[in-house]
């Protein structure tokens, strides 16, 4: 890289003599009033995108800013620090001292004030001056004015390179590549210098002669750029030289009352919209609100601060030039005084400060309402949910129908769902007490939720009702069922003995015996007569057992169990038992005889099925059959003496009545003797 600043050797007049002589033209630098017309709009921007923070705003330089008041404000805004207080007086020599604490204040935070002081030069010319000056010790840099000297774009890198030599490598620029060298230019001033690119490369290539205010309007943001706070002391020092009072008494005086009643009218109309304080019932329509009073922050208030603040200036300078023309005081209509004006602002501004407040607390109170509200309906859900079905399975019987087992399964069941209603018990409260805070904070739709939150309270109350009710009667069920049970071991344990008895009896009632003589016979009688005994013992047996079934019935009938099947512990049954019984009964033997009839065979006779229906057909049979029961021993001696004439038919009749009719078996023959084998030949 060339050191342009190491030129010793260069003659008098060359770049070293031209650069030394740079810092005195610096500060005459003026602008044009073309340029400046196009700087006065940018520059207003600039500063009202500063004095918004403080809630102003300016329309017109050489008027909003002729008193230093806004521009020590704006200075203010900008550095974050507070100036000395400014003078209130509208006297030329107030406002002047208040431009100087402002221009006192940039040069003590070090900035260099360049061009402003009493006088202004033309800032064209000026400026070209300065280019010229920055620019000399540059090859292939000639700047001669505002259009072709720029076009190459060297001269734009120049001016870079002189301030920041560490943002250019000017040596590797080429003159016959005027775009890449503009682009340069401008990307490096826009990401290092903090200045917006105003044109493409191609708005100065394509044309012959670029456009002389563009390229001028882009080269003075390098020039204020490149002389730190010089843009806020020209406008200053601006400011005050073109301060001046064009307007006549009287038409100040017209312009004050105008002013002065439109901005009362306006304080008046917006005081009831901001004391006013109807609910919304949702946070967008809050927001809403919230949103107009943003309007009326940023749009509509900043116009009647600058009227307020203009009203007060417009009345003190009228006072003013009153006062030195001697002339009386300006005296405005009555409630447009000043004190007036200020008192109705005082109020405004105490509105407005309560207005949003009182937004702020609503917004937040509604998003507690909404958040509230969607978690009391979320709850809701899952608690209706989980309840669905709930009760239908409470108040389901299916323990009437069930076994014992079952019946203890259900209720291990039961105590499951008993643990699972008390977990869910702290849903249900919070619900409720979201509910009572929805109607607390005031929600709107405070209605719905107390019926949804009442229906589900009712609900849940139901719920325990039923649960406890199940929980009874499964318990009740369950005992019941233990009690059957045990009936049902009880009936077992006695039906199974008491049943092979009646099984031996019927087996030995019905066997065959085979007797030699009178004392076997009477033998077998004895043991018929000690079985007979037996009989009324075995009846209340079988009674007592009959009686256990009977108490199984009637628990499950008076209780509405529906008994699911047979007795688990046996598989004898009440009407078998019954059975065997009669059984028993009409196998009970009358008689043991030998038939005289057949000497070498003993003929056993016992009453069964056929002499059981004589003896109920006959009451003659049914006399004759209770004599042969008391008196058996006398009939088997009558019986050996009447052998003989049964044989021959002498008697006339049968051992037994004719109407009891004897069933009978041979079985294996008897040892016979002589005369009874004579008998049979």
């Amino acid at each position: 890289m060339v050191d342009y600043h190491a030129a010793n050797n260069q003659p008098s007049g060359g770049p070293q003599t031209y650069m030394e002589q740079e810092n005195d033209w610096d500060r005459d630098l003026l602008l044009d009033p073309a340029w400046e017309k196009q700087q006065r709009k940018t520059f207003t921007a600039w500063c009202n995108s500063h004095l918004r923070k403080a809630g102003t705003q300016i329309e017109n330089i050489e008027e909003d800013f002729r008193d230093g008041l806004k521009l020590m404000l704006l200075l203010e805004v900008i550095s974050g620090e507070r100036l000395p207080k400014p003078e209130r007086g509208k006297m030329r020599v107030h406002k002047i001292n208040n431009v100087n604490k402002a221009l006192d204040f940039i040069a003590s935070k070090g900035v260099k004030l360049v061009s402003i002081g009493a006088e202004e030069t033309s800032a064209k010319e000026g400026l070209l001056l300065w280019c010229q000056r920055k620019t000399a010790p540059y090859k292939n840099v000639n700047v001669q004015n505002f259009h072709i000297s720029w076009k190459d774009g060297l001269a734009f890198n120049a001016l870079i390179h002189r301030h920041r030599p560490d943002l250019i490598d000017y040596e590797s620029l080429r003159k016959d590549d005027p775009v890449t060298n503009l682009n340069n230019a401008f990307e490096v001033a826009e990401k290092h210098l903090d200045i917006p690119k105003m044109l493409d490369a191609e708005d100065i290539v394509g044309t012959l002669r670029p456009d002389e205010k563009a390229i001028m309007t882009y080269v003075s943001c390098f020039y204020h750029a490149f002389s730190g706070a010089q843009k806020a002391e020209t406008a200053a020092n601006r400011i005050c030289k073109v301060l001046a009072v064009n307007q006549e008494n009287e038409q100040m005086m017209e312009d004050y009352e105008k002013l002065a009643s439109n901005l009362l009218e306006w304080i008046r109309r917006t005081i009831p919209w901001l004391e006013d304080r109807t609910q919304q019932k949702t946070v967008n329509d809050m927001q809403a609100k919230q949103e107009d009073f943003r309007d009326y922050r940023t749009v509509h208030k900043p116009p009647k601060v600058q009227e307020k603040c203009q009203l007060e200036i417009s009345f003190n300078t009228l006072q003013t030039k009153l006062r030195l023309s001697n002339r009386p005081a300006f005296m405005p209509s009555e409630g447009r005084m000043v004190s007036d004006i200020n008192s109705a602002w005082h109020t405004l501004e105490g509105a407005e400060k309560g207005y949003e407040e009182w937004i702020l607390s609503e917004i937040r109170r509604l998003e507690r309402l909404e958040h509230l509200a969607e978690k009391f309906h979320q709850k809701a859900a899952i608690h209706e949910s989980w309840t669905n079905g709930k009760e239908a399975m409470l108040t389901q019987k299916d323990y009437e129908t069930s076994t014992l087992s079952e019946v203890k399964a259900l209720l291990r069941k039961h105590e499951a769902f008993e643990s699972d209603l008390a977990a869910h018990q702290d849903r249900v409260e919070q619900i409720a007490a979201i509910a009572q805070e929805l109607n607390e904070l005031d929600y709107y739709d405070s209605a719905s939720v107390n019926n949804r939150c009442q229906k589900i309270c009712d609900q849940w109350d139901t719920l325990g009702t039923l649960t406890h009710s199940r929980k009874d009667s499964l318990e009740r069920t369950e005992k019941q069922l233990e009690s059957i049970d045990e009936l049902y071991l009880e009936y077992a344990k006695r039906a199974a003995p008491f049943n092979n008895w009646m099984e031996g009896a019927m087996e030995d009632l019905q066997d065959m015996f085979i007797v030699h003589n009178i004392e076997e016979i009477q033998g077998l009688i004895a043991a018929h007569e000690q079985f007979k005994s037996t009989l009324p013992e075995a009846n209340k047996e079988r009674e007592a057992i009959q009686a256990i079934q009977a108490e199984v019935q009637k628990i499950a009938q008076s209780n509405g169990i529906k008994l699911s099947g047979a007795n688990p512990y046996t598989t004898i049954t009440p009407r078998s038992i019954d059975d065997k019984w009669e059984q028993v009964r009409g196998s009970l033997p009358l008689l043991v005889i030998f038939p005289p009839a057949v000497p070498e065979r003993c003929v056993c006779l016992s009453a069964g099925d056929g002499h059981g229906a004589a003896a109920r057909q006959s009451p003659a049979g049914g006399a004759q059959q209770a004599e042969l029961q008391r008196h058996p021993e006398s009939h088997v001696r009558q019986a050996g003496q009447r052998r003989g004439r049964l044989h021959s038919g002498q008697d006339g009749g049968d051992l037994l009545p004719k109407d009891v009719q004897l069933n009978f078996r041979c079985v294996a023959p008897l040892k016979s003797t002589p005369a009874q084998t004579q008998r049979k030949t």
